[in-house]
């Protein structure tokens, strides 16, 4: 089936219907996500314990309809603990794959900064090429494959920082924040009662929208989602200037650029238009270059954060009329 942006957005809306009778509030969060995973791309969610970032992951497998896998990173977590190993079968003689939780469609890849970056590479193959290759022999993963990895911004005892390499993988970098004072009272009543959010996504009281061929056939309409010439311009303006500013030591290399327009793309059907404007690459600026910047130290020190300068920094590059 050929889906128009009509009919992308309404199956959108239907989704963000469903994953809102198990995450109360979170709009922007359950919108980046949805961009990352329509746009074919992985998402680094970053959030203290206890904002949700497992169930929303659970819950966005359910209600598109493809199946969940899950990796708990640990200290002692080894590369074939993701991605599987050949195990001799002694009853055939032979040897056997078993293979890791990498096969799946989305992957939650949980606290992936607890493990060191040998582990944290097992992703790397998968994440850029969507293929695994295990004793010089590859294998295929789906098209919709997808990572979420998720870290603990505060807790840093015993944590090893991503490589830059892997980073750069990551669509966007999705603030996980705490809820809405409204939103944190609504899930405190709904806890004490049968409505309580995991009690809903196992009670099967959320339907599926799509199913994973459908998946596919959504996230090729976006194709039809045009980008004016100087809108390009406008994005590789935007990451050229994070070579040279004054607060930034390392930059955004050109993977940023094409993240940059295929989140906006993306951020442009789910807001139901067939073409990007100026505010959707404002927008998703900062979660594009976030992760990918480093700051020179001078200005960490005096507590500027990455998505300050980011904001800062496109004050001063021209918008496109």
């Amino acid at each position: 089936m050929n889906y128009s942006i009509e009919q992308l957005q309404d199956v959108l809306n239907r989704t963000r219907g469903e994953i809102a009778k198990v995450i109360i509030g979170q709009q922007p969060v359950i919108d980046q996500a949805l961009v990352t995973i329509f746009a074919g791309q992985h998402a680094l969610i970053e959030g203290v314990p206890g904002t949700a970032k497992t169930l929303l992951v659970r819950t966005l497998a359910k209600v598109l309809g493809c199946d969940f896998g899950r990796v708990q990173f640990t200290p002692d977590l080894m590369p074939t603990d993701i991605v599987g190993t050949n195990v001799f079968n002694m009853k055939e003689n032979a040897f056997t794959l078993v293979k890791g939780p990498i096969f799946t469609t989305f992957l939650l890849a949980d606290e992936i900064n607890r493990a060191p970056a040998k582990t944290q590479s097992a992703l790397l193959q998968a994440m850029q090429e969507r293929t695994v290759t295990i004793d010089r022999e590859t294998f295929p993963l789906g098209e919709n494959f997808s990572v979420f990895a998720t870290q603990n911004p505060i807790e840093h005892e015993g944590t090893y920082p991503l490589p830059e390499a892997q980073k750069d993988r990551f669509l966007l970098k999705i603030t996980m924040d705490y809820p809405e004072a409204t939103d944190e009272v609504l899930l405190a009543q709904r806890s004490l009662s049968q409505d309580a959010p995991e009690k809903v996504l196992l009670a099967d009281s959320v339907a599926p929208v799509l199913t994973a061929e459908a998946l596919t056939a959504c996230r090729q309409a976006l194709e039809s989602v045009a980008i004016r010439e100087e809108l390009i311009h406008y994005a590789v303006a935007i990451v050229r200037k994070t070579r040279a500013y004054s607060s930034i030591l390392v930059g955004a290399g050109p993977r940023a650029t094409q993240a940059l327009l295929l989140a906006s793309r993306a951020n442009a059907a789910l807001r139901g238009r067939d073409f990007v404007s100026p505010d959707d690459i404002k927008y998703l600026a900062p979660p594009v270059l976030a992760h990918r910047l480093v700051l020179r130290p001078e200005f960490e020190i005096e507590g500027l954060t990455v998505e300050e300068v980011v904001s800062e920094l496109l004050s001063t590059v021209t918008v496109p009329r």
